[in-house]
């Protein structure tokens, strides 16, 4: 009999946390032996307290075994509460192709995120900071491309094309203030380690976002003028006099390593930098690479999305859309391409892998095709992906209004611009344009739709799916309103 149980058990992995049988719009899938360690099942205990109805769904071995249960329950989230032992980039990799699996077309069909954590506390704590809404007023980067400051109250940054210089926008000031730091290391270099952990200190920021080289052993500062490192758990600047703690409060953070190297890849250990920030510095949601960032799409498409319609989207939507975009793009050049995987090397990427893909796409692909083939499957995004994570909104760039009604079976958006609207802002305002071009229309629907596609008669070139609509050369104008009409299935 036992013998005759145990399959059967295996094959349904899925229970409920409330008595309620109907599919919910969040699922948690749970990791192996999550649910006989109590310590670990209070993550997915705490996970249905804030998305009441959701279904938990178990595997045994391998996540792929969750994907029945997903198709059953057809969830537009789902958490993937996992011990940082089952982490890697192959775990990461997998989740991004299963979540375009649940039906037949070549989008992702949920959004999804991975809770995990230097121990199960901390896992926790992720899941419980993600239960009250945050509009990001703070920040501190090593980004030229955010140098501007304009999203946030406060903000300071160490700048990664110019050697030395640094800014700050501090509490009730208008701009940026930039300058030359006059820290130096023995060797003459400019001392930028220690101005970004006094920065990280001094404005205690709710977004950090890094460029440069990092590992899943280290982040370096621009220009290779020191180093973070993890250890036990916890981050500390790796300074020639000895090693420092950064300075914690204890406040819920987002960090966007978008520019780095690896540093997304937990790695299967727990001793990690991906880990150390979740851990120490409390990044209760964060995005980063698994594998070398060669052509950055994926990464710096998201926080283009984000960034260049502050307020319109949650970081977890907006990373969604960017790679509904990428996956469009991809189905364009060749449609075999979104459904082929990309062959990656022991270290992520080497020059024979590029050549390895264009053998699995049968042809010589584009250095564009190559790029978009390298990234869709190796952004890793952890946190609770309905947590509503924001930046705040710009008045002055808040240009153009969506809104969303039924007309006769028909789903229909009005896009309303104003008279200082700009198609230059609405495609991106040429930011990072070495790695993200111009950006279509976005729309995020409230909630998801049946079969959607564009109406007889609609002649816009347009993405759509259950969860958006993209729309390419919009040509939208200063002071006009736009109908969109959709068709659904009832």
């Amino acid at each position: 009999m036992k013998q005759t149980l145990l399959p059967l058990l295996a094959a349904c992995a899925m229970c409920a946390c409330t008595a309620t049988p109907e599919a919910s719009d969040y699922a948690v899938v749970a990791g192996p032996g999550i649910a006989d360690d109590p310590q670990w099942n209070s993550v997915v205990e705490a996970l249905c307290e804030s998305h009441p109805g959701a279904r938990v769904i178990h595997y045994r071995d391998t996540v792929s075994e969750a994907l029945p249960a997903l198709r059953e329950t057809a969830p537009r989230y789902v958490a993937f509460v996992e011990r940082p032992e089952q982490v890697g980039r192959a775990y990461i990799i997998a989740l991004n192709r299963m979540s375009r699996e649940v039906d037949d077309d070549i989008y992702a069909d949920y959004l999804w995120g991975v809770i995990t954590g230097y121990d199960a506390e901390a896992a926790l704590r992720m899941v419980r900071d993600a239960r009250e809404p945050l509009v990001i007023r703070s920040a501190v980067s090593t980004l030229r491309e955010v140098g501007s400051g304009k999203w946030f109250d406060s903000f300071a940054y160490v700048d990664d094309r110019y050697a030395g210089v640094c800014g700050e926008k501090k509490p009730g000031a208008d701009s940026v203030s930039h300058y030359r730091t006059e820290r130096q290391l023995e060797d003459g270099r400019p001392d930028l380690l220690r101005s970004f952990c006094d920065f990280y200190a001094a404005y205690d920021p709710d977004l950090i976002t890094t460029a440069s080289h990092a590992t899943e052993r280290n982040l370096e500062m621009p220009f290779s003028v020191g180093n973070l490192r993890a250890r036990d758990g916890a981050l500390y600047a790796d300074f020639p006099e000895g090693p420092e703690a950064l300075k914690e409060s204890g406040k819920r953070r987002v960090f966007l390593p978008i520019g780095n190297c690896l540093i997304g890849n937990v790695n299967n250990t727990r001793e990690s930098m991906a880990i150390a920030w979740m851990n120490s510095a409390h990044a209760s949601a964060m995005a980063g690479y698994v594998v070398p960032t060669w052509y950055g799409r994926n990464g710096w498409g998201g926080l283009k999305y984000w960034l260049t319609t502050p307020g319109r989207y949650s970081l977890a939507e907006a990373f969604y859309l960017n790679q509904q975009d990428m996956l469009h793009q991809i189905d364009s050049w060749d449609p075999e391409l979104c459904r082929k995987p990309f062959p990656y090397g022991p270290e992520g990427f080497a020059e024979e892998d590029l050549a390895k893909a264009s053998e699995v796409a049968g042809r010589e692909l584009t250095v564009d095709e190559l790029g978009f083939f390298f990234d869709r499957d190796v952004l890793a995004f952890y946190g609770d992906p309905a947590w509503n994570v924001r930046l705040k909104e710009l008045p002055e760039e808040n240009d153009f209004t969506v809104t969303a009604s039924t007309e006769g079976g028909q789903y229909v958006l009005t896009v309303t611009t104003s008279e200082n609207f700009s198609a230059e802002r609405m495609a991106g305002s040429h930011f990072k344009e070495e790695h993200v071009k111009d950006l279509p229309f976005s729309y995020f629907f409230p909630e998801r739709l049946k079969n959607p596609r564009l109406a007889e008669g609609e002649t816009w070139d347009a993405a759509v799916d259950e969860n958006f609509l993209l729309i390419y050369n919009p040509g939208f104008e200063p002071g006009r309103s736009y109908t969109i009409r959709i068709d659904t299935d009832k």
